[in-house]
């Protein structure tokens, strides 16, 4: 196998669709964190999150060759997942919540900010999670909600956030400084964005083995025909 180290994510796109399909472990771990924060944001169970995060990244394997700008691979890859959350609420008769885009943008620091480090995947000592922070976001009616998830839990720029919701960039900047009012008493007192739906590495391993025994049975089947 390519060592993946010396290789760009699209080069690493490329060569799973070239038919390196081990490679494809390599964005799984990668982007672990950032689909298993939006499924939680969305009001989701940890187990059930899972579930979704298997369903997008197999989703995301069979159709990656239609990927056109492997640049956009992430914005891409949270919108499948943003897909499942949804039919998986339709399906089970969710509440929709409805909103209106009427409050006015104002400019405002970042409410996690870490002297301008957006890494939101580093290692975080205290690995218990608020219940309190969780009740708080998921109180957020659901448009802010992900706005939240995708620019300050996942660190999306306000670009990458209104391409994967479809929406204006104005309207990221406008939900964002809405749900930051919603939650700054609850959450900017003592915790930082890492803190919130944290996913631990143990987790990160399951989902691998999951999607890729999937992958590799996939492709086994294929190649039969």
């Amino acid at each position: 196998m390519i060592v993946y180290q010396q290789l760009s994510e699209i080069e690493i796109i490329d060569n799973v669709i070239g038919g390196d399909i081990a490679l494809f472990e390599v964005l799984i771990r990668r982007y672990n964190p950032y689909l298993y924060k939006v499924g939680r944001s969305y009001g989701y169970i940890h187990q059930d999150v899972e579930d979704l995060m298997q369903e997008t990244f197999i989703s995301a394997f069979e159709n990656l060759g239609k990927l056109h700008n492997k640049t956009y691979f992430k914005t891409w890859l949270i919108r499948i997942m943003l897909n499942e959350c949804y039919r998986k609420s339709y399906k089970a008769a969710a509440r929709k919540e409805v909103m209106a885009d009427t409050f006015v943008y104002e400019k405002s620091t970042p409410m996690f900010s870490d002297n301008g480090n957006d890494d939101t995947e580093k290692t975080v000592g205290n690995r218990e999670l608020s219940s309190i922070i969780e009740n708080a976001i998921r109180q957020i009616p659901m448009d802010y909600r992900m706005v939240f998830s995708l620019r300050e839990l996942n660190g999306m720029s306000v670009h990458e956030t209104a391409m994967a919701l479809n929406i204006t960039e104005t309207n990221v900047k406008v939900r964002l400084n809405r749900a930051k009012a919603m939650l700054r008493k609850e959450v900017e007192k003592m915790y930082s964005a890492e803190e919130i739906f944290e996913f631990n590495l143990i987790y990160c391993d399951k989902i691998v083995e999951n999607v890729m025994a999937r992958v590799i049975k996939s492709q086994k089947v294929q190649n039969e025909f």
